[in-house]
């Protein structure tokens, strides 16, 4: 036998197996369920801009950006962002002409009530827009999902009583829910309460590096108030029964009439124990449910998951009888983000007497394991890609939480802000398209194993704000360049989506 077919015997098998590895992890859009949406998502603080604009009022994040510029990684903020308020109308055609069917898009509470409650009045002219945007969606054949709040809570409402901070935010919220519902509900069919409510909690309450930035001094030299471990689980617990009572409205007085649905959306990373032990298992699970099951726990059993329960202890707050009736079932859907996933090892309680949300679970979360990362490295230092992890959250959901309608409302990656290479160069983002077609790949095998998913929204639609990492990350499909009056082109993953929208 010669060395070139020798070489051939030991070498075809192998050509082989990759190309067939290939070929079975292709996706194309005919191969999802007839009404499957595929969209993209955004938010009105990283995308509008025009925040002194059409009477809206101050949010924590026009405070955070402008008071504690040295927390954003750019120094920067959403003043103009990628002035989405005023180029609506060239955004969705954007959407339109790669083949979105679906547009996830929050509105600005301070936009419809500049103080954040009724006594302060209704601003029509706030109304006006989003109306225009509605409009110019459904013209364009794309659904409206539209978010109450990502993250943005009045600022007037923080200095009244705390924002999140107070139950009375319940009731403000449900006035504005309620206004929103009445104004647009007609022809917004998919209303989603709360984007992340952990990561809004966690982040703006534990870790202090998202408005309104507060965290244990003893944890962060860089705080000079805050709780971590209360002040969390009080701001996700009043986020919870704002949603149930935003969804109690909904159903109340609309949802008959309206013919919509409502949900929420969540956000968790897939945890994956260090060993094979039972105590990194057990850790493994913890994690889940200090993410996860915060919130899916008492929205479809109606109580906290007994692991936080136990280890929170009393400061964990508690459902009343009726707000866990209240709760319990308050959902249509579950809007689920997945980025990224974690290792995670079992850890031995702490005696430093410091209470904090970041050590209850008795879990270590790593992105390494023996010195080998989980998957490639993104723009983010927290966004490792692990395309798998978005197939067994949705397995986890559909075994421990009763397989419910879940839409994907999230799912990206990001590169960083390179300002020393060429547009072109930097429209070139072939990472980003094998992301996507891996997670779609993914999704799509979860589908075959029976979950209820109905729909898949890319983050992003373009760069945008990334809050704390400013304007130093890019998310989008398009590209914003904010160095030429923020004209937008389109990446190749934009042009990939628009070859499989159309397949």
């Amino acid at each position: 036998m010669s060395r070139v077919a020798l070489l051939l015997l030991f070498v075809l098998p192998f050509l082989v197996v990759v190309s067939a590895a290939k070929a079975s992890s292709n996706v194309s859009r005919s191969q999802f369920p007839k009404g499957f949406l595929f969209g993209t998502a955004s938010s009105a603080y990283q995308y509008e801009g025009a925040v002194r604009e059409g009477g809206r009022g101050p949010s924590i994040w026009d405070t955070y950006t402008h008071t504690h510029p040295e927390k954003i990684a750019d120094g920067s903020n959403g003043d103009i962002a990628i002035d989405s308020y005023h180029r609506y109308q060239e955004d969705v055609k954007i959407m339109k002409d790669i083949g979105f069917n679906a547009y996830r898009f929050s509105i600005s509470w301070t936009r419809i009530l500049p103080n954040g409650k009724l006594s302060g009045g209704v601003n029509m002219e706030g109304i006006k827009y989003y109306n225009n945007l509605i409009n110019k969606l459904i013209s364009e054949g794309i659904q409206p999902f539209v978010t109450l709040f990502h993250w943005d809570s009045p600022q007037a409402l923080e200095q009244q009583y705390g924002g999140f901070l107070s139950q009375l935010i319940v009731e403000d919220f449900r006035d504005y829910a309620n206004i929103c519902f009445r104004e647009f509900g007609d022809r917004v069919k998919h209303w989603i309460t709360f984007n992340e409510p952990w990561s809004f909690s966690i982040n703006g309450y534990a870790s202090g590096i998202l408005a309104p930035g507060r965290c244990s001094a003893w944890q962060n030299s860089g705080c000079s108030m805050g709780d971590s471990g209360r002040e969390p689980y009080i701001v996700a617990h009043n986020q919870l029964l704002a949603h149930a009572a935003a969804v109690q409205v909904y159903r109340g007085k609309y949802k008959e009439k309206q013919k919509g649905s409502i949900g929420i959306t969540l956000v968790s990373n897939w945890m994956i124990p260090y060993t094979n032990s039972k105590q990194d298992k057990d850790a493994a699970k913890r994690a889940l449910e200090f993410m996860y099951g915060w919130f899916m726990d008492p929205l479809t059993k109606g109580d906290y998951p007994l692991s936080m329960r136990t280890l929170v202890g009393n400061r964990l707050p508690r459902f009343t009888k009726e707000q866990s009736k209240a709760v319990y079932g308050s959902f249509d859907f579950i809007g689920l983000n997945y980025y990224t996933a974690r290792y995670v090892q079992n850890t031995k309680h702490s005696n430093n007497g410091n209470k904090s949300y970041s050590t209850d679970s008795r879990s270590n979360q790593s992105v390494e394991r023996n010195g080998t990362a989980i998957g490639p490295k993104a723009g983010s230092p927290w966004l490792y890609i692990y395309p798998k992890g978005i197939e067994e959250l949705l397995l986890y959901t559909k075994k421990t939480y009763n397989n419910p309608t879940i839409y994907i409302t999230e799912n990206g990656v990001d590169e960083i802000n390179n300002v020393n290479i060429t547009l072109q160069e930097a429209l070139v983002d072939n990472t980003r398209i094998e992301f996507y077609r891996q997670h779609l790949f993914h999704i799509q095998r979860a589908l075959k194993e029976g979950t209820n998913v109905r729909g898949y929204f890319a983050w992003s639609l373009f760069d945008n704000f990334e809050w704390m990492d400013g304007y130093t990350v890019r998310f989008g499909i398009n590209y914003i360049d904010y160095r030429d009056g923020l004209k937008r082109y389109p990446k190749r993953s934009s042009k990939w989506f628009q070859n499989f929208l159309h397949k």
